[in-house]
Formats: C-alpha cells, sequence, structure tokens
C-alpha cells in the first residue's frame, strides 16, 4: 500500500527533504510530485511557500521471468552458467560483470537480447551502490556498456540494463504517478507539474497518459530540471512550444 506526505517549505528541495525524513525513505524509494514550485516574492512580499506529494509505493510483485535467459556468476568462484549468442551481447555481459566485481560487488546477471536490443538485469546483495541518486549510477553503467556493445557489432545495438529491478519499480511508480496526476487534472482542470525527469522517465509518463480522457502531457524546461507538465486537453497552446510527447 503506498504512503503519501505533503511538505511545505522554502524551497521544493527543503519540503522533498522534510518529507523523506518523515517517511524514512532515500529519494531512489519514492515519487515526488511538486505541487507547488513557490515564489519568494519581493522583499519577503507574497512569498508563497513550495509544496511538494511524496509517494512512498509498496513493493511491486516480481514480474514474470524472461526467457531464454543467460546467467554470470561474478564476484565469486562460480563457473560462468552459460553462453551469450553474439559477441556484442558477450562483450556488454562481460564489462558489467567486472565492473560490480572490480568494486567488490557480488550477485548474478541474466542477459538476453530482442532485436537490436540486449537486456541485462542484475541481482545481489549491496547492488543499490550501483543505481545511485535518481538511478543516476545505472545510467552511467548502462552508456557505457551500450558503447561496448556497439564496438564489438557490425550494427547499432543499445543495453538496457536493470540492477535490483530498480528499473521496474521505478516505471510502475511513475505509471501510478501520471495517472493520479492525470485524475486531479481533470477534475481541477488545472494544470501540474511533476519532478524533474530523465527522457525516459518521461517518456513513461508521456506512453501512460496517452489517450487518456481530457488530458495532455508535454515537456519544459532543460535537463536536468525538464519535467513532464499534465494539462487539461484544452491548454494547446503551451504544449505547441513544448517538445513531442516521445521526448
Amino acid at each position: 500500500m503506498a504512503m503519501s506526505v505533503e511538505k511545505s517549505a522554502k524551497t521544493v528541495q527543503e519540503a522533498i527533504d522534510s518529507a523523506l525524513q518523515e517517511l524514512q525513505a532515500s529519494v531512489d524509494d519514492v515519487v515526488i510530485e511538486v505541487l507547488d514550485e513557490g515564489d519568494a516574492g519581493i522583499l519577503g512580499i507574497g512569498r508563497k511557500p513550495a509544496r511538494v506529494l511524496v509517494t512512498l509505493e509498496s513493493a511491486t510483485a516480481p514480474l514474470a521471468e524472461e526467457e531464454p535467459v543467460d546467467t554470470t556468476y561474478y564476484g565469486d568462484d562460480e563457473e560462468y552458467a552459460g553462453e551469450t549468442e553474439t559477441p556484442e551481447e558477450t562483450a556488454a555481459v562481460d564489462f558489467v560483470s567486472r565492473v560490480l566485481a572490480g568494486i567488490g560487488i557480488r550477485g548474478q546477471i541474466s542477459s538476453y537480447r530482442e532485436d537490436s536490443t540486449i537486456f541485462i538485469d542484475v541481482d545481489g546483495s549491496d547492488v543499490g551502490a550501483v543505481i545511485g541518486r535518481r538511478g543516476e549510477s545505472l545510467d552511467a553503467l548502462q552508456y557505457l556498456s551500450t558503447l561496448v556493445a556497439c564496438k564489438n557489432s557490425e550494427e547499432r545495438v543499445r543495453v538496457v540494463l536493470d540492477i535490483g529491478g530498480y528499473r521496474r519499480r521505478r516505471e510502475a511508480s511513475l505509471v501510478s504517478l501520471a495517472e493520479r496526476t492525470a485524475a486531479k487534472v481533470a477534475r481541477s482542470g488545472s494544470r501540474y507539474s511533476l519532478e524533474p525527469m530523465n527522457p525516459a522517465e518521461r517518456r513513461v509518463v508521456h506512453t501512460a497518459l496517452q489517450g487518456y480522457p481530457g488530458v495532455m502531457t508535454f515537456s519544459e524546461g532543460v535537463d536536468p530540471e525538464r519535467r513532464v507538465i499534465v494539462a487539461p486537453a484544452e491548454d494547446t497552446e503551451e504544449a505547441a512550444l513544448a517538445e513531442s510527447p516521445a521526448e
């Protein structure tokens, strides 16, 4: 069951920190909705506090396992228990296993390929250290893995790396946030601004709300502070100045 806390403070970050302290959670465990960015006013006159809604989602049920799966053990004395099908997949899996073993993280890697995308999943103890704040370390390792795979391939390939099920949990949380926000927009007729997200996370929100009656989505701002705006469907003027939903 999800647990939500609404907090107000001088800044958005202070409000988020206060909510995280009350929930006893880290930023990677929650979904943050910016209700009001606040206003410093002029010489303190007209000051308005920032407000956020921070939701701690309950653990989601594990998804059905994909097949086929090749298994690699790293950071211990186990032998490799599978054989990847292509040089690029082998190279990417080997790179990830060597990086994790090099920083003392033990666990298991499974991989499979669909068309030009290589999926790598990592499970083990203390893997949270590789995810980083808002998945930044995970994204960096995924980017490097893609470079390694492309170097060993005659065609362009992409690596999707997930560690400890972080991306699956994050996607489920984002879809839940998107649907709750869309319901608020439909009821109130007001637009809502979500927390800053990377392009992949913004795409999850846009996709989740495609076809949702009475609402539309677009993004505004500059990375890393770019965020999704959920607005009434008739609010087309600002959307025309923003990016396409696919971004």
